[in-house]
């Protein structure tokens, strides 16, 4: 009697814990670039907490149509991370269609493939309002600081700490860059230069010599020439500049140019 109690617990116990990790989830992209997996093949945890739906805004910078899936590039002015809306061949209207440089409102899972964090998109749709936008970033500050400060003192928790040493206070890109929802335009030196400072000696140095290319595209092997850096570490270099949102892919996933912001 006593064991099955404990076992009904335990099952209790687990379940609430399950139903707290599928809890929707407002964030920035900077959050799902940075968060990590506490073990191997364990869920992705963001301020210490394990997350899999999650919700964002960005505009879409690219659309890469494909038979059974459509590949949009989101940035929300923090980073820049890749949704995919599955085709469903029996519904039409399964894969909406949206301009670029729309502003859009993603529901959806947060997943791994290959080593790369993408989220599984639910389902998509444009933003009318901006006010929309603010809000979202609003509420995703909330939420972190709910999670990552002591409600009584203003301290950080343990957790908190360790996430806002690895990013700045874990949310956004230093100093605030596009805290106040806007996607792209007008981006400086000095705003280039907040998003190079988390990167390596390698990214630093690729983005240098595609700044320099006249704003065309550069293939993996005119990089590998122009920079002298081996190829295995070029591209490990390039996922640090497209995440940070300042380069991307364009007819492959081994060409590269500039991202105009």
């Amino acid at each position: 009697m006593v064991a099955s109690q404990q076992g009904s617990q335990s099952q209790g116990q687990g379940g609430e814990k399950k139903w707290a990790n599928e809890s929707l989830r407002p964030i920035t992209i900077k959050q799902l670039i940075d968060c990590k997996e506490a073990y191997p093949k364990a869920e992705l945890a963001v301020d210490g907490l394990p997350t899999t739906q999650v919700t964002l805004v960005g505009q879409i910078r690219s659309i890469n149509q494909q038979t059974v899936n459509v590949t949009y590039r989101i940035d929300d002015g923090t980073g820049i991370i890749n949704v995919k809306k599955w085709i469903d061949a029996d519904k039409a209207d399964s894969a909406p269609s949206f301009a670029l440089d729309t502003y859009v409102r993603v529901y959806g899972r947060l997943t791994t493939w290959d080593g790369r964090k993408h989220v599984g998109a639910h389902y998509i749709r444009a933003i009318e309002d901006f006010n929309e936008v603010n809000y979202h970033l609003l509420e995703a500050t909330y939420v972190h600081l709910a999670l990552t400060r002591v409600a009584e003192g203003g301290e950080h928790q343990q957790q908190g700490q360790m996430g806002a040493a690895d990013g700045g206070d874990g949310m956004f890109v230093d100093d605030g860059y596009g805290g106040g929802g806007g996607g792209g335009g007008g981006a400086d030196s000095h705003t280039i230069r907040l998003r190079l400072g988390p990167c390596s000696r390698n990214a630093n140095a690729i983005y240098r010599y595609l700044a320099n290319s006249a704003g065309d595209a550069q293939h993996l092997n005119q990089v590998a020439a122009g920079t002298g850096i081996s190829v295995r570490d070029i591209l490990a270099a390039a996922d640090e500049l497209v995440n940070q949102g300042l380069i991307y892919t364009t007819e492959n996933d081994e060409t590269w140019a500039i991202l105009d912001l």
